[in-house]
């Protein structure tokens, strides 16, 4: 699943050729996805893209009088491809937008496309936490928020009620660079190692969005590249292999439905 750093990237790559543009043209090729493409999204026609921001692993793309909000899905991507280039399959909706052709794939048809008139009422926003990467997300805010918590400081880190955005993946680097095992129960964190694991987690992020994301399945930025930071990931998907830190192996658990991969010589 396309994840914070995924969706910057694409971010960062859609904002120098959209910005600024006008959406000419809109075709809506099958609307049955995640939940069915309203006949409003329409209304972005005519606008203009005043600015692409991302929020947690939404795309906002803030229009003259509304935004377009996208979600990715499992495995949904935009991707520039030239006017003579034919519908290619799992392409669910086209946009023209100036000079450039833009199309939403998703082979799994997990991720949604939205219009809104006011975004601080968009319901699949309204109840995010903070983005981690802010200076809002710090020791002193997480460690509050584990108090009393009998979950596990996994569930805790993917809760996007509380900080929004750090998936699957991320978790489970930050936890190992911040020696924290997953599984560990998120009122038994100190004071320091909620500091420790805030600061791995920007880490971690910034390092992501900086390789371009993790390519797992098919995530590409909008231009077709490919991400490469899973060849630098340190625990995720190596159950089994040896950690890099000291030689122990990498363990496997599940954990509420997601696999997890720590070190458990390294992590306490």
């Amino acid at each position: 699943m396309p994840e914070l750093p995924e969706v910057e990237t694409l971010k960062n790559s859609l904002a120098p050729l959209l910005e600024h543009g006008v959406i000419k043209k809109l075709h809506i090729y099958n609307k049955n996805l995640r939940w069915p493409v309203s006949p409003d999204l329409k209304k972005i026609i005519g606008q203009s893209i005043q600015e692409i921001q991302r929020r947690g692993k939404y795309l906002i793309f803030i229009l003259d009088h509304g935004f377009m909000i996208i979600h990715l899905g499992m495995s949904g991507t935009l991707v520039f491809r030239e006017k003579s280039n034919p519908k290619e399959k799992h392409d669910h909706i086209q946009f023209k937008v100036e000079k450039y052709t833009l199309f939403y794939n998703d082979p799994r048809r997990f991720g949604s496309i939205h219009y809104a008139k006011e975004l601080d009422k968009f319901a699949l926003l309204k109840n995010l936490g903070v983005e981690p990467l802010s200076s809002t997300f710090n020791g002193d805010y997480l460690y509050s928020k584990t108090r009393l918590r009998r979950t596990s400081i996994k569930q805790i880190i993917m809760n996007a009620k509380i900080v929004t955005g750090i998936g699957n993946i991320y978790a489970s680097e930050s936890l190992f660079m911040s020696k924290v095992r997953p599984t560990k129960k998120a009122s038994r964190l100190t004071k320091a190692q909620c500091n420790l694991l805030v600061l791995s987690i920007k880490k971690v992020l910034n390092k992501a969005i900086k390789a371009g994301g993790s390519s797992l399945l098919n995530f590409k930025d909008s231009s077709g590249k490919p991400g490469y930071f899973s060849l630098e990931h340190l625990v995720y998907g190596r159950g089994g292999l040896a950690c890099y830190s000291c030689n122990k192996l990498i363990k496997k658990r599940v954990i509420t439905g997601r696999s997890s991969f720590y070190c458990a010589h390294c992590q306490s």
